[in-house]
């Protein structure tokens, strides 16, 4: 019986991303919620769902990226991160706390920033390894489950890390943005963790380059009104720079390298 009901209770589980343990009680009405818990934990334990508030997130579903490869991405527009990087890199002061995003813009963002006084915290290992011999900063590396199409990591571990600590400046890539639906990403762990980021930061700079503009993806993790400051290449429509000013958002023209 209770192989059963574990093998019913998967199918359930992967049929979509999120799970409630008030719709699996009136799914199993016949066993007790601490026996649909100790399910869960069970699943938990061999990595196919993580535990939420109220309920469970399918890994099926978390785990997939709407993305490009990275190794993809990194050969794409070349000069224009380099722009942006530069640009952004000069906008983190010395001595601040300072969370860095996973992406390709970001990892030239990493080779651009000086030998300063910085508490640096990412998810990416590539920025991490570029920071190396960095010998004034403090480099912290987020734990987590490695997405291996973007080279970063997301999870419980990851959210129950970031939650502890605080960001002066968050430095976030999103593979997309549009007046509609904002800055957006395609996987939903991710997502998870960059709206937490968003959340905790004193100051959101996004650096992104103007070939996302227009382009959504199935995740939203910030809109303008979170954003203190936009780095892009080059000049954005009028339209957009209109509402950016509207909702307090400085657009910086990385036009430099």
């Amino acid at each position: 019986m209770n192989q059963k009901r574990r093998e019913v209770l998967q199918v359930h589980l992967h049929s979509k991303p999120f799970t409630s343990y008030k719709e699996l009680e009136i799914l199993f009405p016949e066993v007790s919620g601490m026996t649909i818990r100790r399910d869960i934990d069970y699943f938990e334990s061999i990595g196919e769902v993580i535990k939420v508030r109220c309920g469970a997130r399918s890994m099926k579903y978390i785990t997939t990226s709407f993305e490009a490869p990275f190794v993809h991405r990194a050969s794409q527009n070349i000069r224009s991160k380099r722009k942006i990087a530069k640009y952004a890199a000069n906008m983190v002061e010395a001595g601040r706390s300072v969370f860095i995003d996973s992406g390709t813009t970001a990892l030239e963002l990493a080779a651009f920033l000086p030998d300063e006084r910085l508490n640096i915290t990412t998810t990416s290992p590539s920025v991490a390894l570029s920071l190396m011999d960095h010998r004034k900063s403090m480099v912290h590396l987020v734990g987590g489950l490695l997405h291996p199409e973007s080279l970063s990591v997301s999870g419980l571990p990851a959210l129950s890390y970031i939650q502890e600590i605080n960001i002066d400046i968050a430095l976030l890539s999103p593979s997309g943005f549009s007046l509609k639906d904002g800055f957006t990403c395609g996987n939903y762990g991710e997502c998870e963790l960059k709206r937490l980021i968003v959340s905790k930061a004193r100051k959101v700079i996004i650096i992104t380059d103007i070939n996302k503009y227009d382009r959504s993806l199935p995740y939203t993790f910030c809109q303008l009104d979170n954003v203190h400051d936009l780095v892009v290449e080059s000049p954005l429509p009028e339209e957009f720079l209109k509402i950016a000013l509207e909702k307090g958002t400085n657009v910086h023209i990385a036009d430099t390298i």
